[in-house]
């Protein structure tokens, strides 16, 4: 039965007027409105996919843009076996501040088990 109590305290302190206050603050658009970092990064990686038809595996950069965001996503293009010769691909991946989608390109194609070269003429 305390329970019960508990649930119904907790429905009362959504609709307090506090928290009303703070549902229309929501709704005029400020910070409180926006999701959170993961909520885009989820978001956008599920946007990639729906688009390109290729799950995200990873999330190489993430930055906070005066646009929204930016992120670099990695993308398995191809599979081969042995799974290092599989070929990856870098996604430059734009939101606006709500997390949705605004624009991506393909900014990289890559065997998986290459490394990046470091500097002139060496890896």
């Amino acid at each position: 039965m305390s329970n019960t109590k508990n649930t119904s305290d907790s429905q009362d302190s959504r609709n307090s007027p506090k928290n009303q206050e703070s549902s229309a603050q929501r709704e005029d658009g400020t910070a409180a409105d926006r999701p959170s970092p993961m909520q885009v990064l989820r978001h956008a990686r599920a946007q990639l996919a729906e688009l390109t038809g290729m799950d995200a595996e990873s999330v190489s950069s993430f930055t906070q843009t005066e646009d929204g965001w930016a992120l670099e996503v990695e993308v398995l293009e191809l599979a081969r076996v042995p799974d290092t010769m599989s070929l990856m691909a870098s996604y430059q991946v734009e939101l606006d501040h709500g997390g949705q989608l605004t624009g991506y390109r393909r900014v990289r194609r890559y065997e998986r088990g290459r490394a990046d070269a470091r500097g002139p003429g060496g890896r």
